[in-house]
């Protein structure tokens, strides 16, 4: 299974899900992070305010701070490689960046109409 690593802006925590006025992308990001773990899916995320140096011993985030800046963060990496910059992804995106499949839903009828 492919690695996804996730290097946020400088966040107050891990996730960036505290205090009273929370941004709704980290929240929705959060859980489908939480989702990707239960799935097996492995998402390794590192915070610029905590954790400085992942980002400077990583030539490709590196190299994208120097042309983009760190206003261009969140920027996602799946085996080394820059696949997203901008924004957080959403499930279905990391779902297919990891090769997971997902299971098929289950209907709740047995073939007829429940309506």
């Amino acid at each position: 299974m492919k690695g996804i690593q996730v290097f946020d802006p400088a966040l107050c925590c891990s996730s960036g899900v505290c205090g009273s006025d929370v941004d709704q992308a980290l929240v929705n990001f959060a859980a489908d992070v939480d989702w990707a773990k239960q799935n097996g899916i492995v998402v390794e995320r590192f915070n610029l305010a905590k954790e400085p140096l992942s980002f400077a011993e990583n030539p490709v985030v590196k190299a994208f701070l120097a042309d983009a800046g760190h206003e261009a963060l969140p920027l996602i990496l799946v085996d080394g490689k820059l696949v997203l910059a901008g924004r957080y992804p959403n499930r279905s995106e990391l779902s297919s960046w990891a090769g997971h499949t997902p299971p098929e839903e289950k209907s709740c009828c047995s073939g007829t109409c429940c309506g």
